[in-house]
């Protein structure tokens, strides 16, 4: 299993160039399966129209944009966040599609493909970039991760792969979890989980690479909501 990697060391060493070179979509890599799983419920969850609404939060959204391309269809407004500047500067400079940035285009097309049209994949980039507004700090182990930004209630919260690299062990998860602003961040009432999978590994390709070894997609809507 990989070590943790603190806050600081991260910052200093993070590479977001090197990360992404895992999200080189259609090599028929461990990377390519991941995503496969996690974009095929992104565009169930945000494209059959039952969750939509006017704000998200992507809470640590690293220098990757595949979590928002089925959002953005949903969302007017979309709020990124991550934790080290060099990750803010890689979606910045995606999304100002400047010379250098990472190519995103064959996960685009697979994103488009599964909502019914390949061939719309620079129209839903154009999309994605109007409706990203602000991309922010963020560190999940404040009260306020966005401080000292302060935000109105949100219809979507959304988190990939950010609280498991972010936190050492079950019981920083749980406090991460336990996050005022993570729960107000939406509303004072309770939750329902909707929908549940897993992508499990039976080798130990998936703990080489993070501190676990499977990945899950949970959605959870407020109960007057259902």
């Amino acid at each position: 299993m990989a070590a943790f990697t603190g806050g600081e060391v991260y910052k200093t060493e993070f590479e977001p160039m090197a990360y992404l070179e895992y999200f080189k979509f259609g090599r028929g890599t461990l990377g390519d399966e991941s995503l496969t799983f996690v974009l095929k419920h992104y565009c169930k969850t945000f494209t059959l129209g039952a969750v939509t609404g006017h704000t998200l939060i992507d809470i640590g959204s690293g220098p990757t944009i595949y979590q928002l391309l089925s959002a953005c269809e949903s969302f007017k407004e979309i709020i990124a966040s991550d934790y080290i500047d060099q990750n803010c500067q890689e979606l910045l400079k995606r999304l100002k599609n400047e010379p250098g940035a990472f190519d995103w285009t064959p996960v685009v097309q697979h994103v488009c493909e599964l909502e019914g049209d390949r061939n719309k994949w620079a129209e839903k980039e154009g999309k994605l970039r109007g409706a990203i507004k602000r991309v922010l700090k963020c560190d999940v182990h404040k009260s306020n991760p966005l401080d000292p930004v302060v935000l109105p209630p949100a219809d979507c919260l959304v988190s990939s792969l950010c609280l498991e690299a972010a936190c050492k062990d079950h019981s920083s998860y749980c406090a991460a979890l336990r996050n005022e602003f993570l729960r107000g961040a939406l509303s004072a009432t309770g939750f329902a989980i909707q929908e549940f999978d897993v992508l499990s590994r039976d080798d130990d390709t998936m703990q080489e690479i993070y501190h676990f070894s499977g990945m899950y997609f949970i959605v959870a809507r407020k109960e007057k909501a259902i």
